[in-house]
């Protein structure tokens, strides 16, 4: 299993991501992670969209919260050829009454749960903690990674900008 140390922080502190980071370029890789209803979601069984990937701690801090409603907002103007998936290590449940009190219905939440593959196979599962960092992968329609930003401090928000430019280029 590969180590990266010192790549993000938390509140200053250094932590350990293990898994694969993959490289803007290669395909996606594929994992198995767990909808809201429980039931088995596969990224191989969703290509066709351009996806926008989030990973984030947990729903239920302020950050993420701010991170989900932000691209939940962003959802509806970038048309139905993209969805948008935040995965984290909640329980599939606390997702969704996060996601109904939140009012969340323009992006998909995935629990990584119970095996941390896409943590894995995506290089952004914290040792120290077993959290996900807080990162966006944006994958094309072919399943190709056009777009990665592994935040480097946990409590700081993504380059939503940056994502969304990635997001409408990918669509061409």
């Amino acid at each position: 299993m590969t180590e990266a140390k010192n790549t993000i922080k938390f509140q200053g502190n250094p932590l350990t991501l293990v898994g694969s980071l993959p490289c803007v370029g290669e395909s996606a890789p594929d994992f198995e992670v767990l909808a809201n209803d429980m039931s088995p979601f596969k990224l191989s069984e969703h290509q066709g969209k351009v996806l926008v990937i989030c990973s984030v701690p947990s729903l239920d801090t302020p950050v993420c919260d701010t991170e989900v409603r932000k691209f939940n907002e962003q959802a509806t103007s970038l048309g139905d050829d993209v969805a948008v998936l935040v995965i984290s290590m909640d329980l599939p449940f606390a997702q969704a009454r996060w996601c109904g009190s939140a009012g969340i219905k323009n992006v998909q939440t995935l629990s990584d749960h119970n095996k941390a593959q896409f943590g894995n196979a995506y290089g952004v599962l914290i040792n120290e903690l077993r959290l996900l960092a807080r990162a966006v992968f944006v994958v094309d329609k072919k399943g190709v990674i056009r777009y990665i930003e592994i935040v480097d401090e946990l409590t700081n928000e993504p380059d939503y900008e940056a994502a969304i430019s990635s997001v409408r280029e990918a669509k061409k």
